[in-house]
Formats: C-alpha cells, sequence, structure tokens
C-alpha cells in the first residue's frame, strides 16, 4: 500500500472535525503502520465521501463507529483500499534492473553452475500495486534464465489492487515502458473487445501469484526465504521506528545469499546494519 498522494473525490456536504480526523490518523496508523500527515486530510474526506454517501451515514463518527467494531472487519478493509493509491509502471527504477541483469542473474548462473544453488529463485515483491513490478522481474528471468524454476510472490495490502493485479491487464499505452524484446516475447495486444490493452502472456502469468499482506503484521504471514525482496518506495511513508520494524520483518525472510531492493531515495542506513549496500538501493547480508 502507498500512501494517498492524489486528490480527493469531492466531499459534498461531509466535513470532517479535528478530533474525527485524529481518529481515523490514528486508526490507519494501527493497522497499516502508515502515518497520514495533514495535508492528506482533503484526500481521506474526499475518498471515504462517497462511500458515506452509499452507505447512507450522516457523519465520519457514524463511519468510524461502523468500521471499528470488531463484526465489520471487511469494511475496515475497504476503508484502507479506498484511500490507498497505488503508483507504479514496468522498469521502475531502471538502474536495479540493470542490476539485475548485469550482477545478480549472472551469479545465480554460476553458482548453479557450480552445483552451489539448484537452478531455482524465490521473489518476493512485497508491494505489488497493480502487478508492473514482480511482472518487469519476472519478464528479465525468463529472458535470461530459461529453464529454471521461478515462483514470484506479489503481495499487498489493498485487495483493490491485488485484484487488478491478478488480472494482468493494462492500458496499451503502458507497452511504451517495456523494452521491446521483452514486449513482443511475453506479452498479448489485446482484440476485439479488449482492444487498447494488453495482457501478460500464460508463460509470464504462471510465475507470479498474489497474496494481501499488510507489512505492518507481525509475524508476517510469509513462509521460508527468498533469494530477492522488492520493497521499494514504500519505507518513506512509516516513522523512523515503523521502518525499522518492517525492514526486520522483511530480512527474517531473506536468504542467505539474499538480496532486498529499496527504492531509490530510502536507505537501511540508522535502520539495520545486518546488510551493506551492493548496488543502487540493493542490500545483501554485511560479510558475505
Amino acid at each position: 500500500m502507498r500512501e494517498p498522494s492524489l486528490p480527493g473525490l469531492d466531499a459534498g456536504p461531509y466535513q470532517i472535525t479535528d478530533h474525527e480526523f485524529g481518529l481515523f490518523r490514528t486508526l490507519v496508523q494501527r493497522e497499516t503502520g502508515i502515518q497520514l500527515t495533514d495535508a492528506k486530510r482533503p484526500l481521506l474526506v474526499g475518498r471515504l465521501a462517497r462511500r458515506l454517501r452509499e452507505l447512507r451515514l450522516p457523519s465520519f463518527g457514524a463511519y468510524y463507529r461502523r468500521i471499528t467494531r470488531e463484526s465489520d472487519h471487511a469494511e475496515r478493509i475497504r476503508m484502507i483500499d479506498l484511500i490507498s493509491t497505488n503508483e507504479t509502471h514496468f522498469f521502475r527504477e531502471p538502474k536495479q534492473f540493470d542490476f539485475l541483469e548485469q550482477a545478480l542473474i549472472p551469479a545465480w548462473s554460476n553458482e548453479a553452475d557450480a552445483g552451489s544453488r539448484p537452478r531455482s529463485l524465490r521473489i518476493w515483491s512485497a508491494a505489488c500495486s497493480s502487478g508492473e513490478e514482480p511482472f518487469s522481474v519476472g519478464m528479465v528471468l525468463l529472458h535470461h534464465l530459461p529453464g529454471w524454476t521461478i515462483d514470484i510472490l506479489a503481495t499487498d495490502l489493498s485487495t483493490r489492487i491485488l485484484e487488478k493485479a491478478r488480472a494482468a491487464l493494462w492500458p496499451i499505452e503502458k507497452s511504451r515502458e517495456i523494452p521491446e524484446p521483452y514486449l513482443k516475447a511475453f506479452m498479448l495486444r489485446g482484440i476485439g473487445a479488449n482492444q487498447g490493452t494488453m495482457k501478460a502472456g500464460a508463460e509470464l502469468r504462471r510465475l507470479v501469484r498474489f497474496e494481501r499482506v499488510n507489512l505492518h503484521q507481525d509475524p508476517l504471514p510469509i513462509d521460508g526465504l527468498f533469494d530477492l525482496i522488492l520493497c521499494r518506495n514504500v519505507l518513506i511513508y512509516f516513522s523512523a521506528e515503523g521502518r525499522a520494524q518492517v525492514v526486520r520483518r522483511l530480512i527474517e525472510h531473506l536468504g542467505p545469499r539474499g538480496h532486498l531492493f529499496l527504492g531509490h531515495a530510502e536507505t537501511l542506513n540508522g535502520l539495520d546494519d545486518r546488510l551493506r549496500a551492493r548496488g543502487p538501493a540493493a542490500y545483501s547480508w554485511n560479510g558475505r
């Protein structure tokens, strides 16, 4: 999940009091670890006002009372979906993809040739949004490591965006973000009723599985270790304490020779000294 950053919808007659906004801010931070700043108040009002109208509720206070009832967990998840904004694109932060192709994949290949690792990889896209990140990684791995067993776990906090990611369907305009060889090999152009769209091909879709995971949850409902974990442009929305906690949870699932990719504006400095920088916002175990 990403902290809201886009303009909200028209709130109409609904207004939120300082007290009510404080209640929502505390709830969102407790549930997700995300900090809602004062600047996000108009967005929260705009995004939730439509839901209040749908439920015929008179105020934000009434909505807050509803989502904090133990019996209405589903509506609380829907509220988090409504205020989350997921912004991403294919092959985002290209220097990291260069590092993947030029450093990690050759190292994995050499280890497999030497018999020190199986020809298999586990990847975790920890904030996958609408799927561009895990499918970008999948294209690179299919191209460079034919015949390998590749398992990509893609998770996000938002159930709404996970449904979109599972569909693996995007506007054709997004094809401009994909290098031509990968586009031709792994994407299908929509025809007929699907004209103007593109869809990930079956071979690529088979690599990726989707689950809802809240990075604020401790422990995380994740099994096993990963060769590569991507958690990019997420930590910046947490408090310092929250960032340290998320990093700790992530690296509990990092394999002994695994790497962690963060966003270009993020760093592990002051958060955890067990990992050290190996590339552009790319980290692995210190001393290994």
